[in-house]
């Protein structure tokens, strides 16, 4: 067996460890939380046969063990159990949510790589100039920034101030969209996508552009740059011909590690601009103690988070044997 076969098995089998470690730890970080889970359901006229009767139907009648085997068992058939909120299956709730979760994160990440890669190139070209300077602390500041402070920047400015954008939603009052074609094809729609998918990029804009800009310093030493500035290649050709096509492919495996960062940015922003979405989902599910609600979010958000990142070492270890051999050592 070759050593990028033996790299590719190790991180495998590191990924199943950890979404098994991420699985547990929501198991019994949910059942130790104060309150009832079936809150909803139970109703003040229940008898306690009743209320027996209800826990039994959900399982929560057995040993703790024993739920958590009945847990991992379902999880490996790739089922999420039924919410006690609203009572109905875990699979078919978040189902209704993750596309505008999916239209949200997709939006940023478009955003956010355009301007990261064109403001990369545009710093590396300004190298040592003032501009320079102040591009990395904005870029910086705007990284470390709280997103639902930026959020409620942006809802003072453009909702409550100039009322540009509404505030929320994906739809004014009393508005249905059919399907969801026509919510694409819906202007409103785009219209109160608009700020939390700036707030979103906002947050995701540090990586490509910092990447992209140390890529474009570090190309811009090689040789066949240098012999291209002889030839008297105009800058902007060398910058865009020579430069950026040999920085450009890092960044965009970076994009890998950027999804999974827009998916667990989305809980705080969808709560902030009430986006109908799985991190908003996510928020109702651990207010109402809806165990498995909960832990299909969850687990869901962890898990494209950790299989992106496994994406991202998987493609470095292609495009770098040097990944590889560090491994092996």
């Amino acid at each position: 067996m070759n050593l990028r076969w033996k790299y590719l098995i190790k991180r495998t089998g590191q990924m199943l460890l950890t979404l098994w470690i991420i699985a547990t730890i929501l198991f019994f970080i949910f059942r130790l939380m104060p309150g009832n889970p079936l809150v909803a359901y139970i109703d003040p006229t229940f008898t306690e046969e009743q209320q027996e009767i209800l826990m039994k139907q959900f399982g929560l009648d057995k040993s703790l063990w024993m739920q958590y085997i009945i847990y991992i068992k379902n999880l490996f058939q790739g089922e999420l159990g039924q919410s006690f909120f609203f009572k109905d299956s875990v699979i078919n709730v978040i189902s209704k949510v993750l596309p505008n979760t999916i239209y949200l994160m997709l939006t940023a990440l478009i955003i956010a790589y355009t301007a990261g890669i064109v403001g990369g190139i545009f710093l590396a070209w300004k190298r040592g100039e003032m501009i320079e300077s102040v591009g990395i602390v904005f870029t910086l500041f705007t990284r470390a920034a709280p997103q639902f402070w930026v959020g409620m920047i942006l809802l003072a400015i453009f909702s409550f101030q100039f009322d540009i954008f509404p505030s929320g939603g994906v739809s004014q009052a009393g508005t249905v969209y059919s399907s969801e074609l026509d919510k694409l094809l819906s202007f409103q729609f785009y219209r109160h996508l608009f700020l939390p998918a700036l707030t979103l990029s906002i947050y995701l804009l540090g990586l490509p552009l910092l990447l992209m800009r140390s890529n474009m310093l570090d190309v811009m030493d090689e040789s066949y740059v240098e012999m291209a500035k002889i030839r008297g290649v105009s800058k902007i050709r060398v910058l865009v011909k020579y430069a950026a096509r040999n920085a450009f492919l890092p960044v965009i495996t970076a994009m890998a590690v950027g999804i999974g960062y827009a998916m667990g940015g989305n809980v705080v922003i969808e709560t902030v601009f009430s986006w109908p979405g799985l991190g908003r989902l996510l928020v109702k599910a651990v207010s109402t103690s809806d165990y498995p609600l909960a832990q299909g979010a969850f687990i869901l958000i962890a898990g494209v988070m950790v299989f992106m990142n496994f994406v991202a070492d998987i493609l470095y270890s292609l495009l770098d044997p040097r990944v590889n051999i560090d491994s092996k050592r």
